[in-house]
């Protein structure tokens, strides 16, 4: 048997997907919309050593195996490729075609591939691992998410809604669960490009903090808000949420920071911000979520070498749990995880809009981290095997909560 039938055996044979290999062999649909190739005998050593994901992330950030047509596409055919799935006799034979390719050989890893050092969860280490992903490039970044540089799940009103309009959407909501009103003051931690922190103070009339690892993001950031002209009551810091000096904050928010926490870390997390609100403050935590509390915490290989180094998620009721136990009231929770499919939809137009400017910004490997990983995670969503939580929790101002009697914000 050729590579390429082993290749659309090891998948599942799948027709509708067209196969070729180094060795001229082709399997598949000749006029196949989705096409895989596999370019060198790197690619198999990649997938030999690390079989799975990450040996398919390394083998195609590399470009030593190359998908044709739509990554999302070919991801819903090939999201089991693994040499492993390859029964015993056809990975034989697959060895003797290659005659003397040693498939296990040691690979050189490639660059863009991150592995952290220090302790886990450290102000250090997340601190790396927050610029391994985040200070990449700003002009990057722009060209994925579109102006409203928000990093998170947008919330669709409609499926026809813009990207810009579903983020639009997602701020407010957020903002009308904390019940912000003018003169208030918000704490924003992981603030991103401080998105949420100028919708506050836009909208709002809020006066709001913003948080971030990131270097980069701050300095977009301060320099997006007195564009705005909102300096007076917009701010974003570079730093650690654990280092925020300030307390009596009318309301908490933390969208798109708990995956960077570690499980182990959270309940200090929750504590940290239950102890900056004043009594009768909201916090909202908007996060990427297992779907139970039976899976391991840490995540794949190629999401956790390539995109989010020491990235964790639990389910959503191990989070409800850890604030009923810190002592928030928890009011309401939704999981919206259509919404975020919808969204890496648009960032991965996005990024195909500006592939050029994208590759010649960050490189030619960086970019295809990307396309893979926004592909990937689509996929994801879509498949409910990771979903996207919003828990709104009180600190009770005595046995008072402060809550509308039903939900005012829909």
């Amino acid at each position: 048997m050729r590579l390429a039938e082993v290749f659309q055996r090891a998948v599942g044979g799948d027709a509708s997907v067209g196969f070729s290999a180094y060795d001229g062999s082709r399997a598949g649909s000749a006029d196949a919309d989705v096409r895989i190739e596999v370019r060198s005998p790197e690619a198999l050593s990649y997938l030999a050593s690390a079989p799975g994901e990450l040996g398919l992330a390394r083998a195609y950030v590399t470009g030593n195996l190359e998908i044709i047509g739509d990554v999302y596409g070919a991801l819903v055919h090939l999201s089991a490729l693994s040499l492993r799935e390859v029964p015993w006799l056809q990975r034989i034979e697959l060895l003797g075609q290659l005659g003397r390719q040693r498939l296990n050989a040691r690979v050189e890893i490639p660059p863009q591939e991150r592995r952290l050092h220090g302790l886990r969860h450290s102000k250090a280490r997340d601190r790396e691992a927050i610029a391994h992903h985040y200070d990449v490039s700003n002009a990057f970044y722009e060209w994925v998410l579109g102006p409203s540089m928000a990093y998170t799940c947008a919330v669709y009103p409609t499926a026809t809604s813009t990207l810009e309009q579903a983020q639009f959407a997602k701020h407010d909501l957020v903002a009308r669960k904390l019940g912000l009103e003018p003169g208030m003051r918000l704490l924003d931690v992981g603030c991103g490009w401080g998105g949420m922190v100028m919708h506050a103070a836009r909208e709002y009339g809020v006066k709001a903090l913003g948080v971030t690892l990131s270097r980069n993001q701050a300095e977009w950031a301060q320099k997006a808000i007195v564009d705005a002209g909102l300096s007076e009551l917009a701010e974003v810091r570079y730093l650690d949420y654990r280092d925020v000096r300030e307390n009596g904050f009318d309301a908490v928010s933390s969208i798109g920071l708990t995956e960077h926490i570690g499980k182990a870390k959270l309940p200090a997390y929750f504590r940290s911000l239950y102890r900056k609100l004043r009594p009768g403050g909201r916090m909202l935590n908007h996060c990427i979520t297992r779907p139970d509390n039976r899976q391991r915490a840490r995540t794949g290989g190629f999401i956790n070498r390539y995109v989010f180094p020491d990235g964790e998620l639990v389910g959503p009721g191990h989070l409800v749990s850890l604030m009923h136990d810190t002592g928030f009231e928890v009011r309401h929770e939704e999981n919206i995880r259509e919404h975020y499919a919808l969204t890496l939809a648009a960032w991965g137009r996005n990024l195909d809009e500006h592939w050029d400017e994208a590759v010649a910004e960050v490189g030619a490997a960086r970019a295809r981290v990307w396309r893979l990983y926004l592909a990937a995670s689509r996929l994801g969503f879509e498949r409910n095997n990771i979903q996207l939580h919003q828990v709104l929790g009180v600190k009770l101002d005595g046995t008072s909560s402060g809550m509308p009697l039903r939900p005012d914000w829909n």
